[in-house]
């Protein structure tokens, strides 16, 4: 019989291909049990054979549409009570089909359920469980497009952004709570999801494009940095860290008692 393992077990969502699929491989390497969210329970089941088959791990399989309520508590259930379950790769979403005002609306309402609430139910949940426990990571796909959302179909855009933002709040929430966040920006990546939505890579300039276990080999490295936002590509880490402190900046500024003088408006507030 398999031991458990010293990391204890790290819950994957959308681990049947992809980004997912390459994180299960990779922890397993590093020695973490696995339990395996997807849809797909027979790719699921190939890819726990051979895990638990290539590195001695348990790799459980829980087939859950995430895009359901019902199906995400079930996920959520399973977070809350195995003490076990030490790591949230927070992963499963889906991308546009196509330029917004192209996009089916329905179809941009079942990414939301996806990528917002299905994504927020876990990542709170685990949060919560893990700070009880005093240990814990989270850590949440986001999409490089969260920073420049104008640039690409809105609502997805939107759907990262939120990631994003829910990442930033957990980690100031949980800074002495023993538990770990991390955001992980990936730019377009080689995965089957353009196929899914009937898009191609055909378009986009090579050097775009990363190679997926490229990006996850460059996020766990991030993560084990002690990253709280991880752009897998970019190149000059000064950047993001401008990106915060013009978030920090900007905000100190956001709140004030008056209008700033720039705008000629006469304040109410007594000088």
């Amino acid at each position: 019989m398999t031991a458990q393992s010293n990391l204890g077990t790290a819950l994957v969502t959308g681990a049947s291909a992809g980004i997912g699929a390459t994180y299960a491989r990779k922890l397993a390497a590093r020695g973490y049990d696995l339990l395996l969210v997807a849809r797909d329970i027979s790719r699921l089941n190939t890819l726990a054979d051979e895990l638990s088959a290539s590195h001695g791990v348990i790799a459980e399989v829980l087939g859950a549409d995430l895009g359901k309520t019902d199906e995400v508590r079930r996920v959520e259930k399973r977070l809350r009570a195995e003490g076990d379950i030490s790591l949230l790769v927070n992963n499963a979403g889906i991308g546009p089909r196509g330029a917004l005002l192209a996009d089916d609306i329905d179809y941009l309402d079942q990414m939301i359920a996806l990528n917002v609430t299905a994504a927020n139910r876990l990542a709170v949940a685990a949060a919560q469980a893990f700070a009880a426990r005093g240990k814990g990571s989270i850590i949440n796909i986001a999409s490089a497009v969260a920073i420049v959302p104008d640039i690409f179909n809105g609502t997805y855009s939107g759907s990262k952004s939120f990631v994003l933002g829910l990442t930033l709040a957990l980690a100031n929430d949980l800074k002495d709570k023993g538990v770990r966040v991390q955001a992980v920006l990936p730019g377009f990546t080689r995965t089957e999801i353009f196929d899914r939505v009937g898009g191609s890579f055909d378009n986009i300039p090579a050097d775009r494009v990363m190679d997926v276990d490229d990006l996850v080999e460059a996020a766990l490295a991030g993560f084990d940095q002690d990253e709280l936002i991880t752009v897998p590509s970019a190149e000059d880490d000064n950047l993001v860290k401008a990106y915060q402190e013009a978030r920090f900046a900007l905000g100190d500024q956001a709140s004030r008692d008056r209008p700033a003088s720039r705008y000629g408006v006469a304040s109410k507030v007594a000088a």
